[in-house]
């Protein structure tokens, strides 16, 4: 079917209500956090309006370029971690029969549920030294005492994939079902292993899938903010707590306004790359 073009300005009516919305509650606001962003830090937490390139200036310093190294490393990492752990779990998962898939997705659904608190609470909980895990350990005489294992960056990692991980499912989930069943049948025949048969099969299939989940779960851990302070050391924060941290305790707006800038900027560019990962799917 051929796709007509708009002729009248009505038939750009549907595209109004969008575009406003978006106008309001995106472009308004950025424009506003980018203003900011230029304006010049005053004593006792007050800023005037102007137009220095300080807080950008800022970023050339080690401490920025510390935090946002680590933040950088630790969404990579939980998209790696999700993707290495969802990958055989959805693919086994489509294998099942649909009332297992049923009850293993609602299981998924009501994870997502939960908030971040909760989420970094509960974790906390665990990895604590009187309630935690340690102790079914010294019950079954692994280990001598129980022990913290928070704060820590392994309790940051973990909290952040449990949270991550039914998303990363969720994405798979439609792609792995799509995927001929034959293909890797045709593997077995031919005297592939069940592994190398999902490695060299499975996988090459869904190269722009992953490619776009890895994308999608590395942006979703960048914003991570509260399992970082929940689960972690000072030093295990993200350049989100640190932008929270500026706006709110350090009472410093302008510099807080330029790293928010340049969060949304990285993000919007790796969305891009998802969408360009997908129509080049498509086009495969």
């Amino acid at each position: 079917m051929r796709r007509e073009p708009p002729r009248t300005l009505a038939d750009y009516l549907p595209l109004f209500f969008p575009a406003g919305m978006l106008t309001i509650f995106f472009v308004v606001p950025f424009g506003t956090m980018i203003a900011v962003s230029f304006f010049q830090r005053q004593q006792g937490g007050f800023y005037t309006p102007a137009f220095v390139y300080d807080n950008y200036a800022r970023f050339l310093s080690a401490f920025f370029g510390g935090v946002l190294g680590f933040s950088l490393m630790l969404a990579i990492t939980v998209a790696l971690c999700c993707v290495v752990l969802a990958l055989p779990f959805t693919y086994l998962l489509t294998r099942m029969s649909r009332r297992v898939q049923v009850v293993w997705l609602v299981a998924l659904l009501s994870v997502l549920s939960l908030s971040e608190v909760i989420i970094g609470f509960a974790w906390s909980t665990l990895f604590s030294r009187t309630a935690g895990i340690t102790n079914i350990l010294v019950a079954l005489g692994l280990m001598g005492e129980a022990k913290a294992l928070t704060p820590s960056f392994a309790a940051v990692l973990t909290g952040m994939v449990y949270q991550a991980f039914p998303y990363t499912v969720l994405v798979l989930f439609p792609a792995l079902v799509r995927l001929d069943p034959t293909l890797t049948e045709a593997a077995r025949t031919l005297g592939a292993s069940p592994l190398r048969a999902f490695f060299t099969v499975v996988v090459p299939a869904l190269r722009n899938t992953i490619t776009a989940t890895l994308i999608m779960v590395f942006i979703f851990a960048l914003g991570s903010y509260l399992l970082p302070q929940l689960l972690g050391r000072p030093q295990h924060w993200t350049l989100s707590v640190l932008i929270t941290d500026q706006a709110i305790y350090q009472s410093n707006m302008p510099f807080a306004a330029a790293m928010a800038v340049f969060l949304v900027l990285v993000t919007l560019g790796l969305v891009a790359l998802t969408v360009l990962a997908g129509r080049r799917g498509e086009a495969a």
